[in-house]
């Protein structure tokens, strides 16, 4: 299975150790699903997890997201941008995320807000799923 993670999972990953972003963040590391990654994604969710508040909340150093998203790295399969397909969002940085499922040709995004996308994915043919369905499908296979 071919997935993309919103920003937003990756930093409940690091806030909520026991919770289903977390876990979903181990498959990856497991190689348990092909994560979809682009340089413009990477950069937001090392942006976002090292920012103040995101590491005084999920209590990890600067260098400890690093390490994380350092990982991620090493197990995400790179996606070429292909085609810019902005806009269509609101949220600039969730066209990133959308860039990414889309030229990556993704099965899945993975989002705690679904309504920021609205029905977009499914033009390019890609299923929104929350944090929890998504663990839900791969646990099961």
């Amino acid at each position: 299975m071919r997935l993309v993670l919103d920003t937003n999972v990756v930093v409940a990953a690091l806030r909520s150790p026991s919770g289903a972003s977390a876990a979903l963040v181990e498959q990856a590391l497991d190689r348990r699903f092909t994560l979809l990654l682009t340089v413009p994604l990477v950069l937001e969710y090392e942006g976002t997890c090292r920012h103040p508040t995101q590491r005084i909340a999920s209590g990890l150093s600067e260098s400890e997201v690093r390490t994380v998203v350092s990982a991620l790295c090493a197990v995400g399969k790179p996606v070429q941008v292909w085609f810019l397909w902005r806009p269509q969002l609101r949220d600039p940085a969730d066209e990133m995320v959308l860039e990414a499922a889309a030229n990556g040709r993704a099965d899945a995004l993975i989002t705690f807000n679904s309504g920021d996308f609205g029905d977009i994915p499914e033009t390019f043919g890609i299923e929104m799923l929350s944090p929890q369905q998504a663990l839900r499908r791969l646990t099961k296979s």
